[in-house]
């Protein structure tokens, strides 16, 4: 009964001892405090009609104390189960130390370097394309205990066989790929060995911790149409990387043409606009040239019947448009001011463009000196330690020296083309106006020579009457 009183007493002060404390505020005020004072007068009461009840019901106390008491000897056999167990674990380690001691020590080095090279094999085989769709795994970390089994090493090597196997596959998998906008979709996806892997015509990579498969920033176009028809099952060859991803890299980094023309900046643009413009001339001026050299061609044919769609028949138009009776250096003179009237037509946008083909080199060499400017600035303020913060400005130097000498080059073709065709144009119209002019005087001579040999036979016959 000692031991029933004791554990009503328990019940008893536990149940008193739980007042509830929602009401329990720092308040200033009486009224919570008078709250707070009648609820925990009302769960005292409630308290003791509960242990009264306990106490007068002796069939529930029994029940209750046998109850724990089964509990307390099913403890205490756990207990003795577990300190047996302790004692044998602490008897197999103390073996297991016996027998290292009796292999003279060596081994615990040994299994040191095991386990360390396990760990670090399975650190550097975490990112490789062989855990890609792959039926093997990663070689387990071994126990850092001392002490190697039989079982790790036979799953160390069955690991490595299987990655082993992995690297003459080909495997073709569905896997979520996320594209240049960060947005995954399942994807087709083939993974070749341990060389590479690719979807839809797209170099993969690896990137974050979980090893998530993401789309390159620029796959060549070269490869892509080689993936492209190796996935579809027209080609049978692949581009691999020798460089373990350092060519691919390289490669998509070296900027597109557009790329490569903004890396000149203003100086760039003004080189390029001048060339389009210079070239647009040329080629404009190239096909008048190449329309005159058909309407002139038509006109030498025809020489009777002279046309105006062509500056040999406007010259030779004036020409005989001039009346008996000029003097020979007239006549050349008038035929000379026709020629000179039609020259500047054949020759224009030739100045232009011989100016466009010099001026082109020199506004390269102009970017060449601001992009060095820019370029000595960023190593005053940042030093020499960051190479990217000189890139910019040596590429705007060199980029703007190419497109100086891409844009003189064309147009200096362009403006032997032009003048080589209009001085044969030229040539050809002095040539026939020379010949018109010769036969004009030949035939004034003619007429002059006839009308004074009529004039001396009038004069003798004259004499005979």
């Amino acid at each position: 009964m000692s031991r029933v009183n004791f554990l009503f007493g328990v019940l008893g002060l536990a149940a008193l001892s739980v007042l509830p404390t929602s009401h329990v505020m720092a308040q200033s005020s009486e009224e919570p405090l008078q709250t707070f004072q009648a609820e925990r007068e009302a769960a005292e009461a409630r308290d003791r009609q509960r242990l009264g009840e306990l106490v007068n019901d002796r069939a529930a106390l029994e029940e209750a104390l046998t109850q724990a008491r089964a509990e307390l000897e099913a403890a205490r056999e756990r207990r003795k189960t577990l300190e047996s167990r302790q004692q044998s674990r602490q008897s197999e380690l103390q073996q297991l130390n016996e027998r290292i001691e009796e292999q003279g020590g060596d081994l615990g080095p040994v299994f040191d370097e095991v386990a360390g090279v396990s760990g670090e094999l399975r650190d550097a085989l975490g990112q490789s394309w062989l855990t890609v769709g792959a039926r093997a795994s990663l070689p387990p970390r071994l126990e850092d205990d001392g002490v190697l089994r039989a079982r790790q090493v036979e799953t160390l090597a069955d690991s490595l066989m299987g990655l082993t196997r992995e690297t003459a596959r080909i495997t073709r998998l569905e896997a979520p790929v996320a594209g240049q906008d960060g947005q995954r979709q399942e994807q087709p996806v083939i993974r070749a060995g341990d060389l590479l892997a690719f979807s839809n015509g797209q170099l993969l990579e690896r990137s974050g911790d979980d090893g998530a498969l993401s789309v390159i920033e620029h796959t060549p176009e070269a490869i892509g149409e080689r993936l492209n028809a190796f996935q579809s099952g027209q080609g049978n060859s692949l581009s691999v990387d020798p460089g373990d991803g350092q060519v691919l890299e390289a490669l998509a980094q070296q900027p597109t043409l557009v790329e490569r023309f903004q890396q000149g900046g203003a100086v760039g643009y003004v080189v390029v606009a001048l060339g389009g413009i210079g070239l647009l001339v040329a080629v404009l001026q190239y096909l008048y040239l190449l329309r005159v050299t058909l309407t002139l061609k038509r006109q030498l044919s025809d020489l009777q019947s002279l046309r105006d769609d062509n500056p040999l028949g406007r010259v030779l138009s004036r020409f005989h448009a001039l009346g008996a009776g000029h003097a020979p250096e007239a006549l050349e003179a008038r035929l000379d001011e026709a020629m000179l009237a039609e020259q500047p037509r054949i020759e224009r946008g030739q100045s232009l463009v011989k100016m466009l083909a010099a001026v082109a080199p020199l506004l390269g060499l102009l970017g060449t000196v601001t992009g060095m400017i820019v370029t000595f600035q960023s190593i005053t303020v940042f030093g020499t330690g960051d190479p990217q913060l000189m890139a910019g400005g040596i590429s705007q130097a060199l980029v703007t020296t190419v497109l100086g000498l891409i844009t003189a080059v064309p147009l200096l073709f362009a403006h032997t083309a032009l003048s080589s065709r209009s001085r044969s144009l030229i040539n050809l119209m002095e040539g026939r106006a020379s010949a018109v002019l010769a036969d004009r005087l030949e035939a004034d001579q003619a007429a002059q020579a006839g009308s004074a040999g009529t004039s001396g036979v009038k004069r003798h016959a004259d004499a005979l009457a």
